[in-house]
């Protein structure tokens, strides 16, 4: 279609060259051709913009309309202005191009484009590479991750105040996801965190002038942990947590963004051992991993106790019916009496100051001691 257009723009050139006017039948030959010049300048637009996520990987944002993007294998200062250099050829995902020089299109339709670009000199010796990733508008459906009921797409939670924190997330069945870019700060602008990763690609390290993060993906992949090692559990917070993971599969890359405070996240493991004080009475402790001393981090506890025995139930604390819990607030000494009848007792753990997830819940089987025979023929009235 474009060697079509060269000819007819050749040949009005020579039609005006040989004429003082244009007749009649070649001006809307003219306009027809000017109105497809223009359709196809709105056509291949730019995409929206560009960006460098790492060294040598290039994010393209794209809206869905044809567009393109130039790359440039070697910089101007060494190959001059001059684009068409055929001593330099390219191959994108290992398969040789036809397209040659300093300069090569890419040719973007939808989330189509991305790949591994190179360039290599006549000897064939590589001269440069480039792995172009494609973001498409964020209003479309998400690929890559899936969410879990109403949650969203990344949920992060913290086991205590020591400023670390665990963000997890669900891939979607038929994607092989990994992580591309970590960025974690407590700035207002992203802009202004400096994030590297190490050689694993695995651990990662944010700084902006007011705080310092490490995270690191863990080994299932769909999970990382970060630390804020310039949290103060004794401060208040004053800026919230900014998280963003970037993911990626094959060449389509996502961006998703947690924003909160640490006290809104925290959800403390289950309580510490539960276990028979004597025939009426129950204790536990304090979640090992909980933040010490206990009477500046309190915690309220809640009892379930379950008289009837649910024996289709995988779980007797979430799957069977209680009719009313018990609160608790304790600070060392966590003891409860049992009422008569009941067989099973659970116990969870909440910050009592801020709107934050219960544990989960720890469960203790209570085991009543039968009465022998012998013992019921002695209490049989004569």
């Amino acid at each position: 279609m474009r060697g079509e257009f060269c000819s007819m723009t050749a040949s009005f050139k020579r039609e005006a060259n040989g004429r003082d006017s244009v007749q009649p039948g070649n001006k809307m030959k003219l306009l027809m051709f000017i109105i497809v010049q223009a359709f196809l300048r709105v056509s291949f637009q730019n995409p929206r913009t560009h960006w460098t996520l790492l060294p040598n990987i290039l994010v393209l944002d794209v809206d869905g309309s044809l567009s393109q993007h130039r790359l440039s294998c070697l910089p101007e200062e060494l190959v001059g202005r001059e684009e068409k250099s055929p001593d330099i050829f390219w191959k994108k995902d290992g398969v040789k191009q036809v397209q040659r020089g300093n300069s090569y299109v890419v040719e973007l339709e939808e989330s189509i484009g991305g790949g591994n670009y190179t360039c290599y000199g006549e000897d064939g010796s590589l001269l440069n590479h480039t792995t172009v990733l494609i973001q498409e508008d964020e209003t479309k459906a998400r690929k890559i991750l899936v969410k879990a009921h109403q949650e969203d797409y990344v949920k992060c939670t913290a086991q205590n105040y020591n400023g670390e924190f665990h963000c997890s997330w669900t891939w979607h069945s038929s994607r092989a996801g990994e992580v591309a870019f970590i960025k974690a700060g407590r700035v207002l602008d992203d802009k202004n965190i400096d994030c590297s990763v190490d050689s694993s690609g695995k651990h990662w390290m944010c700084s902006s002038g007011q705080d310092n993060f490490n995270c690191s993906v863990e080994d299932s992949g769909d999970r990382i942990s970060c630390q804020d090692r310039q949290y103060c559990p004794y401060a208040e917070e004053r800026h919230q947590i900014h998280i963003t993971v970037y993911v990626k599969t094959e060449n389509l890359l996502e961006t998703y963004t947690q924003q909160f405070y640490l006290l809104d996240i925290v959800k403390p493991d289950k309580v510490g051992k539960v276990r028979r004080v004597n025939s009426t009475a129950i204790e536990w402790t304090y979640p090992s991993s909980w933040n010490s001393p206990y009477s500046y981090f309190p915690l309220t506890f809640q009892i379930a106790q379950l008289r009837g025995e649910c024996k289709k139930c995988e779980n007797p604390c979430t799957d069977s019916k209680v009719s009313k819990n018990l609160t608790v607030d304790c600070t060392d000494f966590c003891q409860i009496k049992v009422k008569p009848k009941v067989k099973d007792v659970c116990v969870r753990a909440k910050d009592p100051f801020c709107n934050s997830q219960w544990s989960e819940w720890s469960h203790f089987r209570l085991e009543r001691k039968k009465k022998s025979k012998k013992n019921k023929q002695r209490n049989k009235p004569q």
